[in-house]
């Protein structure tokens, strides 16, 4: 566990049950620093408590509690907080090469001479195998055990090596297949609000603290958890026992009041939240809510708003413990022993809210946006972002305005055509007001006749197995059966790019009529070209929306004015018409969402399916490589590594590989989804002899450094302003290259000895916590990304990989100064400019040998950070952590080891 700090004597003693308890407390700290917990918001309060009892651990010190403890609502200082979260969850398009990376840092301690055990989980890591589904079946009553076995078929050596980590890692479990998406089954199990761990003497209690390797992680905010989501290498860090530097800048408080009109889902809600938060700018912020709101707001309708805090760019999206929050943990069947424990401590630390708290009760936010509930209206997003909220009344014009579409037509495949329409995510699934109500509409929809449109791609995918329980109990999944939406799988799916491919009939009616074809779903995520490639418009919504729109069959309807169909009478049948009641959807809720459903779900969680139990499992403390692996290589990270951080050095006369507009997302610069056969990545699969078929997507291809790295910036979508008028993962070799793929231009690039630069706008790499989208950005030998902004985890994942995140100045873009990718760029003194709060000068030459210099803001934020890309990334710099602890233990280390022997060398590897 977390170390906890006696010296202080701050410990206080809790009774719950007639048990006692020790805890770090923070009402011990008045008598030093008075009045300063009580200022603080309750996120805070638990960062406090998490710098107060691990004084002494990891370099954790009284002036970090200080700084802390200091920070001003009104500051403009940066406050580095070091964090120990007590558990690190990843799901496994992230977490398997988290995995691999671990097994390489073994190799790597193992060659220097030490035990390959001190690469080791010192904190709880849970990784939920969910983002590998794909629906390839849907409509079908087999379409659930069908997709499971091609999940297997796909992806039995990743999942061989998750067992193996289970296996010979410390404190790893493992979620297998078909069990749901991990934010959710985080929030209705795994997270545990109050962490109880056993000890000499009374067992501790702390808050249970956590970090993600994907961007939702802020979902379990929604139950009083604060947790965010990191890279994976960041994650590495935490796992390994490195406190993790949290910049810590604004706080915002959400005063949130009235309540949701007749009709008004949480989806409506969050939605809404997202476009007015975004617009706020809350990017870096943490998001703490309060208000006479919160009364009525079930946990429900709150996770699925701490959800969506990536789409509006916060670090975390807290709701404080309440009763709403007690309530929850029982019907999710967690003991009650638990929940007492969770109140008890909860109130003798000044986190508890109480009922009818309608203000902040004295703490502090650097701004406040009050919300209205009851100002809320049916709405979506899209057709590219989640943060461009739209009225349901006006998603035909947004269409029209974004597309310029041919007139729709009710019978046949036209422009706006929904050829998906997915209930997925753990956003919306997790919801089970929004679920029910879905299977109300279904069950409606059924008995007036409606059927879903030929043309429709249905499917149905919840993120916890307790959401089949009580669908199937209420009656409800027949009605949605009947419609095409069986159950398709346990996993992200659709939402996570996996929708699997359309009928060959509509893919090639698309394709030949140009159609601008369009997804629907209840997801977090629509990127472009994210969801499928031949889905030109993605629209986020609300579980019955996504039932509505398939049995509508074009987003060019107003669902709002318009039937959504003629039922078997012939007779036109509204939206009005078939949408349950509110009443009704709560009455459901009340009868079949029971604590029984969830213990039922959730009893056999970690055990898995046979075909995971017969999955042989390899041994050792080394993983054991196999160089003829498509799936799992041994990166080239650490491949020279030295025991002494290198120099620093300048870049000179780099080129740009890519210039990009604003929000480009990471699915921009790493895509998930499926691998083209005349991209990069295909054509090296295709030379190693894959047949297509067998391609699977790239979240799972992201073990193999050498498939990833051909993927970096190759989104069909991308549009780099090198390459005007081309779309897709293009650039051109300067002076006189052909235009080529991203990463055949950086090998030409590499060849010549030229560093390379990205240039960008606004809100650079927003979206998921994806490290191949900084890890291909170092591999293709970018040395710097100079943006307009960044969103928070893409910065701190490309410092992580020793990339340099530098700022345009405001007024200041690759526009006002005229660049067009002929130039070279220089940025020198990197040694003494690059660092916290500096200013890195920018020359730019052109061609027609003049030159001007722009000054640079340094994104490195804080020391920790600077450190970490200085030494070329996290994984050397653990190393060498690993080696001085080493030496301090044991005063002299062993001389290097010949094992293991690597297959797969340097001479191997792209970068």
């Amino acid at each position: 566990m977390n170390a906890v700090n006696e010296q202080g004597k701050r410990i206080g003693i809790l009774e719950v049950g007639g048990e006692q308890f020790r805890y770090a407390s923070l009402s011990s700290l008045h008598d030093d620093y008075p009045g300063a917990v009580a200022r603080l918001p309750k996120c805070l309060r638990v960062l406090a408590e998490n710098v107060l009892r691990n004084l002494g651990n990891s370099d954790v010190e009284e002036a970090d509690l200080a700084r802390l403890l200091g920070w001003r609502a009104q500051g403009d200082d940066v406050v580095p907080v070091p964090f120990h979260p007590a558990r690190v969850l990843m799901q496994d398009y992230t977490g398997i090469p988290t995995l691999v990376d671990l097994a390489a840092m073994r190799d790597g301690v193992t060659a220097l001479g030490l035990d390959p055990q001190r690469v080791n989980p010192r904190i709880p890591v849970d990784l939920v195998i969910d983002h590998s589904l794909i629906v390839d079946r849907s409509g079908s009553a087999d379409a659930i055990t069908f997709n499971l076995a091609r999940e297997f078929e796909r992806n039995a050596e990743r999942y061989r090596l998750a067992k193996w980590a289970k296996a010979s890692l410390d404190r790893v479990r493992v979620v297998p297949p078909g069990n749901g998406i991990l934010h959710q089954i985080n929030i209705e199990r795994i997270a545990q609000v109050v962490h109880c761990e056993a000890s000499d003497g009374p067992a501790w209690l702390y808050p249970d603290t956590m970090v993600g390797t994907d961007s939702h992680s802020t979902m379990v905010n929604g139950i009083g958890v604060l947790g965010w989501g990191v890279g994976g290498i960041e994650a590495e860090a935490a796992m390994l026992g490195l406190p993790l530097i949290v910049p810590l800048r604004r706080v915002v408080g959400v005063r949130l009041t009235g309540c949701l009109s007749t009709g008004v889902t949480a989806t409506d809600l969050v939605l809404s939240l997202t476009e007015r938060l975004r617009a706020f700018n809350v990017v870096d912020a943490f998001v703490e809510f309060f208000g006479p709101a919160l009364d009525r707001l079930a946990v429900a309708d709150r996770v699925t708003i701490a959800n969506m805090a990536p789409e509006y760019g916060s670090s975390a999206a807290f709701f404080p413990i309440d009763q709403a929050t007690l309530d929850y943990l029982g019907t999710t069947g967690r003991d009650a022993r638990q929940v007492a424990r969770v109140e008890a401590y909860a109130k003798v630390q000044g986190l508890w809210r109480e009922a009818g708290d309608a203000g902040a009760d004295g703490e502090c936010y650097s701004a406040t946006i009050a919300f209205d509930l009851g100002e809320v209206v049916p709405s979506v997003a899209g057709p590219r972002r989640p943060q461009d909220r739209v009225s349901l009344a006006d998603v035909p014009d947004n269409f029209r305005r974004a597309f310029e579409p041919r007139a729709v037509s009710r019978d046949v495949l036209s422009d706006g055509a929904v050829v998906i329409a997915a209930i997925t995510s753990c956003t919306n699934t997790s919801n089970p007001a929004v679920m029910l109500a879905a299977g109300l509409l279904a069950r409606r929809a059924r008995q007036r006749g409606l059927r879903t449109r030929s043309w429709v791609k249905p499917s149905l995918t919840p993120g916890s197995r307790a959401v089949g329980e009580y669908l199937e109990r209420s009656g409800l999944q027949q009605d949605l059966d009947a419609i095409g939406f069986q159950i398709a799988g346990y996993g992200c799916a659709t939402c996570g790019g996996n929708s699997g491919r359309l009928s060959d009939d509509v893919e090639a009616e698309i394709a030949q009529s140009d159609i601008v074809a369009a997804a629907v779903l209840s997801g977090n995520r629509n990127f472009e070209a994210r969801i499928h490639p031949l889905a030109r418009a993605n629209y986020l919504l609300s579980p019955p929306l996504v039932v509505a729109y398939a049995l509508a069959g074009n987003v060019q309807i107003d669902l709002a004015h318009e039937p959504i169909g003629f039922g078997a009478d012939g007779a036109p049948v509204h939206l009005r018409d078939i949408w349950p009641s509110d009443e009704e959807i709560a009455t459901a809720v009340r009868t079949f969402v029971t604590r029984d459903a969830f213990t039922d779900a959730y009893r056999t969680l970690f055990d898995g399916s046979a075909a995971w139990r017969e999955l042989d499992v390899p041994s050792g403390a080394n993983f054991p490589w196999d160089p003829d692996s498509d799936y799992i290589r041994r990166p080239p990270y650490l491949d020279d590594f030295t025991e002494t951080a290198p120099r620093v050095e300048d870049v000179r006369d780099a080129r740009a590989l890519v210039m990009l507009g604003d929000s480009t997302t990471t699915d921009h610069i790493s895509p998930v989804g499926d691998i083209d056969v005349a991209s990069a990545a295909g054509r090296f699969l295709a030379a190693r002899g894959v047949p297509r078929s067998a391609f699977n997507a790239y979240g799972a291809r992201r073990a193999n450094h050498e498939v990833m790295v051909r993927g970096t910036f190759a989104n069909i979508r991308l549009r780099n302003e090198l390459v005007p008028g081309v779309e897709g993962g293009y650039s051109r070799f300067v002076p006189d290259g052909p235009v080529e793929s991203v990463f055949e231009v950086a090998m030409r690039y590499r060849a010549a000895g030229t560093p390379l630069v990205v240039i960008a706008g606004k809100e650079y790499g927003t979206g998921s916590s994806r490290d191949w989208a900084a890890k291909g950005t170092r591999l293709l030998g970018v040395r710097a990304v100079i943006a307009e902004s960044f969103e928070r985890i893409h910065r701190s994942n490309l410092i992580m990989m020793g990339v340099l995140p530098l700022q345009f100045p405001a007024g200041t873009t690759r526009r006002s100064l005229a660049l067009d990718g002929s130039e070279t760029f220089d940025l020198p003194g990197l040694a003494a400019r690059a660092v916290p709060g500096g200013t890195v000068s920018l020359t730019v030459r052109r061609a027609d040998g003049s030159a001007v210099a722009v000054p640079l803001q340094c994104r490195l934020d804080t020391a920790n950070e600077w450190k970490v890309w200085s030494g070329g990334g996290m994984m050397p710099h653990v190393i060498r952590q690993l080696v001085s602890q080493a030496a301090d233990e044991d005063g002299v280390r062993s001389q290097p080891s010949q094992q293991p022997q690597h297959p797969q060398r340097s001479s191997e590897k792209t970068a």
